[in-house]
Formats: C-alpha cells, sequence, structure tokens
C-alpha cells in the first residue's frame, strides 16, 4: 500500500488514493498512521477519493482522526499530485462542497481560488481569565484570528484553550498575529485536530482576511508562518487567492500488517 509524502512549507501530509488502499481509512487508523513514533508521521492525510479529468475529489484527515472541511495546503498538494500525474496546468480539487481551482506556477508554487472568506467583527474572549480580542473567519473551515504576539509558553497554553472554547462548539483553529507593515504579518498557527503547525495555507487566508477586513494591512498579503511565507491576494469582495509551494519529499509503503 504506498502513499507519498508532501509537504506545504513543512506542513506535511501524506497523500493516497482510496482505490490503493488495503483497508478503508478509519480515525484510529489515521490516528495511528499519523503517529511520528508509531507509524509514518505526517500532519495530516490527503485521500483521494476519486478522479475525473481535471479534478478529484478528497478527504482531508487530521491526525487525531477528524475531518477537516478544508486545508489550503493539502488541495495544494493534492493539486500539484493531479497535474504531475496527468500533466494538467490547472486542476479542480473538491473538499466536501468546497472547490478549490490551482494553477500550477513557476517551480513548486501553486496559486489557489480559495472561495469567499467570512470574516466577522473583532469580539472579546475569555480564556483562562484574560480577555484578547479575536476575530471569526470562515474558510470553509473555522478560525480564531488574535491580534497577540505570545511568547512559546503563553502560546502552547492559549492555543489548545481557544481551540476548546466553548465560543467554538466544533473546535476551530487558532493563529496569534503581529502586523510587520502594511502587507506583511507574522502568525504563529495551533490547527484543530492538529496542534502546532509550521504552516496552514486556510490560516494564511484567514489571517490576510482579518488584517484587511479590520484595516491592519491591504492586500495583497505575505503572511509569514514558522515553515515559510505564504501569500494571500483578495478582491473587494474577500474572495481570496492563495500562492505558495507543494513539494514530494518520498513515497512510503505501509505494510498490510499495519492493519488495526
Amino acid at each position: 500500500m504506498q502513499f507519498s509524502k508532501w509537504h506545504g512549507l513543512g506542513n506535511d501530509y501524506l497523500l493516497v488514493e482510496r482505490a490503493e488502499l488495503a483497508f478503508p481509512l478509519t480515525p484510529a487508523r489515521v490516528q495511528r498512521i499519523c503517529d511520528y513514533h508509531f507509524g509514518v508521521g505526517s500532519d495530516g492525510i490527503v485521500e483521494v477519493v476519486s478522479t475525473n479529468g481535471d479534478s478529484a475529489d478528497c478527504v482531508i484527515w487530521n491526525p487525531d482522526g477528524s475531518t477537516a472541511e478544508l486545508s489550503g495546503n493539502g488541495t495544494r498538494i493534492a493539486a500539484r499530485w493531479l497535474a504531475r500525474r496527468d500533466g494538467l496546468e490547472r486542476a479542480r480539487i473538491r473538499v466536501g462542497p468546497r472547490e478549490v481551482v490551482a494553477t500550477m506556477r513557476e517551480g513548486k508554487l501553486v496559486e489557489t481560488e480559495m472561495g469567499l472568506v467570512e470574516v466577522g467583527d473583532s469580539e472579546p474572549l475569555q480564556v483562562d481569565g484574560q480577555e484578547y480580542e479575536m476575530v471569526p473567519v470562515a474558510v470553509g473551515n473555522p478560525h480564531a484570528v488574535i491580534r497577540h504576539a505570545p511568547d512559546r509558553d503563553e502560546f502552547l497554553r492559549l492555543g489548545p484553550a481557544v481551540e476548546n472554547h466553548e465560543r467554538f462548539p466544533n473546535r476551530t483553529n487558532v493563529q496569534f498575529v503581529r502586523i510587520d507593515g502594511a502587507h506583511d504579518v507574522t502568525a504563529t498557527v495551533w490547527e484543530r485536530g492538529a496542534g502546532e503547525t509550521l504552516s496552514s495555507g486556510t490560516s494564511a487566508v484567514a489571517v490576510a482576511s482579518a488584517a484587511v477586513r479590520h484595516g491592519w494591512c491591504e492586500s495583497p498579503v505575505t503572511v509569514h508562518l514558522q515553515g515559510g511565507d505564504l501569500l494571500v491576494e483578495l478582491d473587494e469582495n474577500f474572495h481570496a487567492r492563495l500562492t505558495g509551494p507543494a513539494e514530494e519529499i518520498c513515497s512510503v509503503a505501509l505494510s498490510e500488517e499495519f492493519e488495526l
């Protein structure tokens, strides 16, 4: 059973076609496969359910066995995999009801049309007795953008606290933001179902959208993440375009003995 391992700025995914699986993926199996000590190790799995011409339907698995409504890095990886396999310049990746249109650019770069972003008003969020200003953003999946630059200990405490806050009954992705200039922000990301991550495409879109909507920045916005930079462009209606790399690392053969 063959997986390929990819990453987008250090956010690594295993990609597999459902037809190639010896057994169906389940939350328990995904947890074990993604474990860096007892499995292959990854920040998630892109399961390609089917392909048809220039399009593919995918399921994005988080390492805790849950599934994501959307993934910027995951869809970019799936698009580049499909485009390389079939010699395409453009690919359409569907995750549930959301479709991302991707165009292959120079080198490893992939430009993706991420669709409409919904940015809420800033609101206070009480966490462990302290109040933070938080902007809720929907990029097909939920985000909480907080304009605050915590130190590492505070980040590791606040990340899971906000992810599981009662304000978000289905949990949320969390971004802590520092504004560096009119077109530059630095963000650290606590990803729902994964924890600390070096990069997140939908998080970059959420951060840039919140920054533009609330006057912190102007489009285009370069989002500086721990793993590198992603470029986000927004039109006047907050349709987002995300550009960043997708790169294959290796192929991984998983023994059928691995089945739970």
